[in-house]
């Protein structure tokens, strides 16, 4: 199993999708590398050689990726709450941010349902 980026990389899957366990590459992304680094997209990732793998780790670390992509989205959001725009208020408070209604939605970002008392009528 390589290890890209401190990420085990599962060796039955294709390159292209291997490559997309790392946070900050989609599926687009792992194509360009992949072309950038010689590397057949088809390749299984066990398959490729050690000479592939530093080609495809020196084209990824060319890109933001994992704790410095992570970093910056967080750093990103810290920066909205401290200014009090809008969206971060909506981070706040622990609501969607990106114009979700949520009267009768949104529980991902509220949380489990709260009972409200003599609302049976």
């Amino acid at each position: 199993m390589a290890r890209i980026k401190g990420v085990d990389i599962p060796n039955d899957k294709h390159i292209v999708i291997s490559l997309t366990y790392i946070y900050g590459i989609g599926r687009n992304l792992a194509k360009t590398i992949c072309e950038n680094a010689g590397v057949l997209p088809t390749k299984k990732a066990g398959d490729v050689t050690t000479d592939e793998l530093t080609k495809l780790r020196d084209e990824i670390n060319k890109h933001l990726t994992e704790g410095d992509l992570r970093r910056e989205v967080n750093m990103n959001i810290k920066t909205k709450m401290e200014i009090n725009s809008y969206q971060g208020t909506r981070h706040k408070k622990g609501l969607p941010v990106r114009g979700q209604r949520t009267n009768r939605n949104a529980r991902t970002r509220k949380g489990k349902g709260k009972t409200v008392a003599n609302k049976k009528k």
